[in-house]
C-alpha cells in the first residue's frame, strides 16, 4: 500500500471491520513446546528419577555447553537474570559510595541490581536508532567514584562496544554486560557474554532461550571471578560450610538447566527465524508507505540481532492510539519501557529530572514491540501488518479531524 493509500484509507478507517481476523498473541510459549515436548519431558523426567535437584552434573552439563556457545571460559547459572547482574556488581567489589555507567532505557533490573549494592546508577542517554547506550556519552560520565561501566545489548542487538573498550582501558574499570535479551546476538562476529569483563543473561520464559520458571546465566574469562561467582552464589560458601564472604542463595535449578539444554539445541535455528520475522516485517512496513509515520528497528553494522522484540517507533503522538487499536483487533503489542529508569520513584534521590535523557525519554513515548516469536509464520504476521496499517490510519484520520476542529475554533 502506497502512501496515498493510507491518507485515503482514512477516512474508512474508523469503521468496524466486517469479518474478525484471526488473533496473534503477542507471544505464544505453547507453539515452541509442542516442537520439542517429548525430549524436554524426558529431560524433566530424568531429574526426577535422579532426585538431584540442586546443582550437579545437570547444571555443570549445561553451563559447560552455555560457555561453549557464547566461546567464553566459564559460564555459572544463577536463579535469574536480576540476579546474575546483582552477583556480577558483588564479585567486582562494587558498593556504597561507587558509580556505575549505565543505560536509562531497559528492565528496572538493570539499575535495581546498582541500587541494590549501596551504589550509584549514572545514567547516559541512548541512541535513538538502536535503543541502546550511546558510548560518545559514556567518556564524560566517568568520575573518580566510577567502578564499572554496564552496557545493555537491548531487544537482542549488541552495543556498539568499541569505543566503551577504550574508555574501560584508560581507567581501569570492568564492563557488565546485561545481556538478558541477548544470547546468541554478535558484535563484529563475537558473541554477546565475551564482550566484557562479566556477561549476564535471562532465561525468564520469554527470552530467546526461556526456562520453565526463572533463571540466569554470567560468563567470563576470568578464573578468579568465575570462583568467586560460584561462590557468591551460594552464601559464600567454599565448600563444608566455610564461608569466606557473605553472598547470597541463588543458584540455578537442575530441573532448569536441563530444559534449557533441551531448548539450547534449537536455540540458533529460532534466532534465524525471528531475524526472518523482522525482516518481512521491515519490508512490509516500506512497501505499505508506513515508513513516514512507523521507523523499523535498523540492524547496525557489524551486528547480528537476535529479535527477542521487534519494537517500532511510531511518531506524531500516535503510539498510545495505535497500540489501542491493535488490541481491539486482537493482535498483542507491548511497551518496552513506558518510563525511563531515570524517572522511575524509587530513583528520585539521585536527582534526575524530566528532560534530562531526552532521547530516552522520546523512545519511551513512541516504542511500540510487534509479535515477533519464531512460531508466529507469514499468513500471522500479514495480519499484524495488515491492523497495523489501518491503525496508523485510523489515528492519522483522528488527528487530521482534531487538527480541523482546532482551526474551526
Amino acid at each position: 500500500m502506497s502512501q496515498p493509500d493510507i491518507l485515503s484509507f482514512s477516512q474508512h478507517a474508523h469503521e468496524p471491520q466486517c469479518e474478525p481476523r484471526q488473533p496473534v498473541p503477542f507471544i505464544d510459549l505453547r507453539e515452541q513446546h509442542q516442537t520439542i515436548r517429548d525430549d524436554v519431558m524426558q529431560a524433566v523426567t530424568r531429574v526426577f528419577d535422579s532426585q538431584h535437584f540442586i546443582l550437579g552434573d545437570e547444571l555443570s552439563r549445561f553451563e559447560t555447553e552455555c560457555a561453549s556457545y557464547c566461546d567464553s571460559l566459564d559460564a555459572i547459572g544463577c536463579a535469574s537474570g536480576s540476579d546474575a547482574l546483582l552477583l556480577a556488581l558483588m564479585a567486582l567489589g562494587v558498593g556504597p559510595g561507587d558509580e556505575v555507567i549505565t543505560s536509562p532505557f531497559s528492565f528496572f533490573a538493570t539499575a535495581g541490581s546498582i541500587d541494590r549494592v549501596g551504589a550509584k546508577p549514572v545514567f547516559v542517554d541512548i541512541r535513538p536508532q538502536t535503543f541502546n547506550m550511546n558510548p560518545d556519552l559514556v567518556a564524560d560520565a566517568v568520575t573518580p567514584a566510577t567502578k564499572a561501566i554496564m552496557p545493555v545489548h537491548l531487544f537482542g542487538q549488541c552495543v556498539e562496544m568499541e569505543p566503551l573498550w577504550r574508555i574501560a582501558v584508560r581507567h581501569g574499570l570492568p564492563i557488565i554486560e546485561d545481556a538478558a535479551q541477548a544470547l546468541g546476538a554478535r558484535y563484529r562476529g563475537r558473541r554477546a557474554g565475551v564482550l566484557g569483563t562479566i556477561g549476564c543473561f535471562s532465561f525468564f520464559p520469554t527470552k530467546n532461550l526461556g526456562a520453565a520458571g526463572d533463571g540466569g546465566l554470567m560468563t567470563t574469562d576470568d578464573p578468579d571471578l568465575s570462583a568467586r561467582l560460584r561462590r557468591l552464589r551460594v552464601h559464600g560458601d567454599v565448600g563444608g560450610y566455610q564461608h569466606v564472604e557473605a553472598g547470597i542463595n541463588s543458584r540455578l535449578d537442575a530441573l532448569q538447566a536441563a530444559v534449557l539444554s533441551v531448548k539450547l539445541k534449537h536455540l540458533d535455528d529460532w534466532s534465524r527465524a525471528r531475524a526472518a520475522n523482522a525482516a518481512r516485517y521491515t519490508a512490509g512496513i516500506e512497501e505499505r508507505g508506513l515508513a513516514e509515520f512507523v521507523q523499523p528497528p535498523p540492524v547496525a553494522p557489524d551486528r547480528e540481532h537476535v529479535f527477542n522484540q521487534y519494537c517500532i517507533r511510531i511518531a506524531d503522538g500516535m503510539r498510545d492510539a495505535v497500540a489501542a487499536s491493535l488490541k481491539q483487533q486482537n493482535v498483542g503489542c507491548a511497551v518496552y519501557y513506558p518510563k525511563p529508569l531515570h524517572l522511575q520513584p524509587c530513583f528520585e534521590r539521585w536527582g534526575y529530572r524530566e528532560g534530562d535523557l531526552p532521547e530516552a525519554e522520546r523512545a519511551a513515548s513512541e516504542i511500540l514491540a510487534l509479535p515477533i516469536y519464531p512460531e508466529l509464520g507469514e499468513s500471522r504476521q500479514q495480519i499484524v501488518l495488515d491492523t497495523l496499517t489501518e491503525a496508523v490510519a485510523a489515528a492519522r484520520w483522528s488527528a487530521q479531524r482534531g487538527d480541523a476542529a482546532r482551526k474551526a475554533a
